[in-house]
């Protein structure tokens, strides 16, 4: 078996250069990172974890908390855990998937939350003592990690104003009172406001079917030109949906927008115009940050925002061709 001397002779390096590559990657440059990673892979060399897990008093597991009904955000959630597990493997770390039950169950090193709501802060689901990483904006000091809710909706709202739509309706989901709904319903109102109409705003369960039936009462006796900015594609679905019932031209009287762009949004027919969080690469920094939280004995990571991309599709351009 190949040796830690025996890739620091084929990488032309120093044992502790190895050594810091293996254990502390983020105190290296690239350069020598592609370097001793080239020569681990010619030589077949796996570290011993095991060992430096026991020195380290670490267990190399990572633990993910979903807290929110997974059925209805099982597709965007695969691209997540995507991105978390792909940096994580970089680092020879294990993912799990727990409960709110089972989350202390185990030995672990850190862990990510998903699906965080106003009344969970104070319910005592947090109170450990591991780092911890939120994926989704708030306001009570964790560090997160999420995309800029209000500018995807800035981008969402702008489209259609910009299609010739004076009356644009925000569907959103019946979670006022969480941040990411926040950002997003101050998007929507901030450009209609700059643009001098006024906001009309609803919201609803994040339901396709819930959707058809608010959008098909709002449809039914308005034959308006009318956009409608979704809080989510799920949501946007249903609208396309009641639109199709009353005949309605997307692209010309009629126009819809949704939020996420992971898969639903291709699913529909006409495909929806969406604002497309880039989730995958989220996921790797959500891991990276509590990589690095781990290793800053717990010391606050601050936040990141994504920036979100505009995809016109069928649903407010007429057509299917897809351009951001």
């Amino acid at each position: 078996m190949a040796t830690l001397a025996d890739v620091a002779k084929r990488a032309n390096v120093s044992k502790m250069t190895v050594s810091r590559v293996i254990n502390h990657p983020d105190q290296v440059s690239d350069e020598l990172k592609t370097l001793v990673y080239q020569a681990m892979k010619e030589l077949d060399y796996v570290p011993n974890f095991a060992a430096r897990a026991l020195v380290q008093n670490r267990t190399q597991v990572i633990k993910f908390l979903i807290l929110e009904e997974i059925d209805t955000v099982e597709p965007y959630y695969m691209n997540l855990l995507t991105g978390i597990s792909r940096e994580l493997d970089k680092h020879y770390y294990s993912l799990q998937l727990v409960t709110k039950k089972s989350k202390n169950i185990g030995s672990y090193d850190g862990l990510i939350v998903t699906g965080m709501r106003h009344d969970d802060f104070d319910s005592g689901v947090l109170n450990i003592d591991k780092p911890v990483i939120l994926y989704g904006e708030n306001t009570r000091g964790y560090d997160y990690i999420d995309v800029d809710n209000r500018e995807g909706a800035r981008l969402a709202t702008d489209h259609v104003l910009q299609l010739g739509f004076k009356r644009v309706v925000f569907l959103g989901i019946n979670l006022l009172e969480e941040q990411f709904m926040v950002s997003r319903l101050s998007g929507y109102e901030e450009v209609m406001h700059a643009h001098n109409l006024t906001p009309e705003s609803y919201f609803i369960r994040n339901s396709s079917r819930v959707a058809e039936k608010k959008a098909f009462d709002l449809l039914r006796y308005n034959s308006d030109d009318i956009a409608f900015v979704c809080a989510s594609d799920r949501i946007a679905i249903g609208v396309v949906r009641a639109g199709l019932t009353f005949g309605r031209k997307f692209g010309e009287n009629m126009a819809v927008t949704g939020f996420d762009g992971v898969f639903l949004d291709r699913i529909s027919s006409p495909h929806i115009s969406t604002v497309q969080s880039p989730v995958i690469e989220m996921g790797e920094e959500l891991a990276r940050m509590l990589l690095q939280k781990i290793g800053d004995n717990g010391k606050s990571q601050g936040h990141i925002l994504f920036k979100p991309a505009f995809i016109a599709r069928g649903s407010t351009t007429g057509n299917d061709s897809m351009t951001s």
